[in-house]
């Protein structure tokens, strides 16, 4: 059997691409943002069954062949795997100790009408950096800035864009954020490495974009008052013991990754020294997790148990506040890690096969430089993002394309992995019937063509990534000995 392989054509490589995007288009339009919570795991599935399929009968492989290109694919996003496991728990701890709602705070004390723009920009990228989650962050503090820069009189396509713009910066540069994690697993990194060398790409595009902000919103003539921040502010301090003692946890883990510790151990010191401080601090949000009588250690045990494992939340009287105070723990990344498996199926099949081989050549036949390969990069993750209209696979089919080719090209995968998120993750928002447009159009209420053009940073990013390629800035090339 071995002996009758033949090499796959492109029509070969793109039966089971072509299945893919059209199962998926046909996913969006039924179950929505609702997505990630199986069906499309099930049509990545589909999908590798129908690589196998082409495999075995077209080209001759062996499914025991095919097998072990699966397996191989798996192992090498298994240390990707626990760093999402160990960020849930991170963010558990870090929620249940007044970390995460302490900056939030700080984050929403900088608020100035006169600068509104420019304030609503920086609160959403502080608290996406917190939480780790673009939609979070939007579905909340997002739509209380949006009632207030109304009323202060600003065009709602403007507010949205700010909103947007400093909620996919700070999800692009926090550690917890799923997209972070899956970019270099994709390319083959680690975590920290990514975060560091996106920064080159990244700092710029927001600066920009905060100057555009600042210029806008000195146009404007502001009136009105804050009182829906004062009272989210307000609430947070009734539930929680805020103070400055708490970011020195975070501050313990951000030495520890200038440090070039790895992400596993810095994560897990960051989440236990967050259930340590959430023993210290906060033994009000103990009693209250824990819902149960007993001795001070025992509720203490079982509280900080829930939140590294599973799902905790603290009620208030604010309902925005509520959707903000809630995470998932370990259990709650189970569902991106489903998605992240999955793709590894389908992945290993198509790269055991040699039919991602052929696409990726396919692509960059013509491509002699650095720049033109980056750039051809940036389209394919904005190409997927439009056809499958997800985020999460802009990441996943290009960056299991490309990888080899980098590597190959002597260029080492940290700059795969930022122009995977410097395209894939910021455009997503962009496309209307892309799951992350149709859903910050919805919790908005503002239609994303009406806001796109206002995500300056958005824009910007995937262009900034092609500049530093043309002109070879922030490039970063394997050494002699490790080629």
């Amino acid at each position: 059997m071995e002996g009758t392989i033949r090499a796959p054509k492109v029509f070969d490589a793109l039966i089971p691409l072509i299945f893919l995007i059209v199962l998926l288009v046909l996913n969006i339009q039924v179950f929505g943002t609702d997505g990630l919570s199986g069906s499309n795991q099930i049509v990545l599935i589909l999908s590798a069954t129908v690589a196998a399929l082409v495999s075995i009968f077209r080209l001759g492989f062996r499914w025991e062949t095919l097998q072990d290109g699966i397996v191989k694919s798996i192992s090498a996003a298994m240390s990707s795997i626990l760093i999402l496991f160990l960020i849930g728990a991170l963010a558990g701890t870090w929620l249940l100790s007044g970390i995460v709602p302490a900056m939030i705070y700080y984050g929403l004390q900088i608020l100035n009408p006169t600068i509104f723009l420019f304030a609503a920009c920086v609160v959403s990228a502080i608290v996406s950096i917190a939480t780790g989650s673009s939609w979070t962050t939007v579905a909340t503090v997002g739509v209380a800035l949006l009632g207030i820069g109304k009323a202060l009189g600003f065009e709602e396509g403007i507010i949205a864009g700010a909103i947007i713009s400093g909620a996919y910066f700070g999800d692009k540069m926090s550690p917890l954020s799923d997209t972070t994690n899956l970019a270099p697993a994709m390319a083959g990194t680690d975590l920290f490495t990514h975060i560091r060398y996106m920064a080159k790409t990244t700092v710029p595009s927001i600066t920009i974009t905060l100057i555009i902000f600042i210029v806008v919103g000195f146009n404007y003539e502001t009136v009105g008052s804050v009182e829906d921040v004062k009272a989210i502010s307000a609430v947070i301090l009734e539930r929680f013991n805020v103070n400055g003692w708490l970011f020195i946890v975070p501050l313990v883990v951000l030495g520890m990754i200038i440090k070039k510790v790895p992400a596993i151990p810095a994560l897990l010191t960051g989440a236990l020294l967050g259930g340590v401080f959430a023993l210290i601090f906060q033994p009000q949000i103990i009693s209250l997790i824990a819902a149960e009588d007993g001795s001070y250690a025992y509720q203490g045990f079982k509280a900080v148990m829930m939140s590294l494992y599973g799902e905790i939340s603290v009620v208030t009287s604010n309902d925005v506040v509520n959707e903000l105070l809630v995470t998932g723990g370990m259990a709650g990344m189970l569902n991106t890690i489903w998605l992240i498996v999955c793709a590894m199926v389908f992945g290993g099949i198509m790269e055991e096969s040699g039919m991602l081989r052929v696409l990726a050549e396919t692509i960059i036949k013509k491509v002699h430089r650095v720049g033109s390969l980056i750039a051809s990069t940036a389209a394919t993750c904005v190409f997927f993002n439009i056809t499958t209209s997800d985020q999460y696979l802009a990441i996943l089919v290009p960056g299991r394309m490309y990888a080899d080719v980098y590597k190959k090209r002597g260029l080492k995968p940290e700059n795969l992995s930022r122009t995977l998120e410097d395209s894939a993750t910021v455009t997503s928002v962009l496309v209307p019937w892309n799951t992350c447009g149709a859903t910050q159009a919805s919790v908005l209420g503002v239609a994303t063509l009406t806001y796109a053009p206002f995500c300056f940073f958005n824009i910007i990013s995937p262009f900034m990534t092609i500049l530093f390629g043309y002109l070879k800035i922030g490039i970063t090339y394997y050494e002699k000995e490790e080629v």
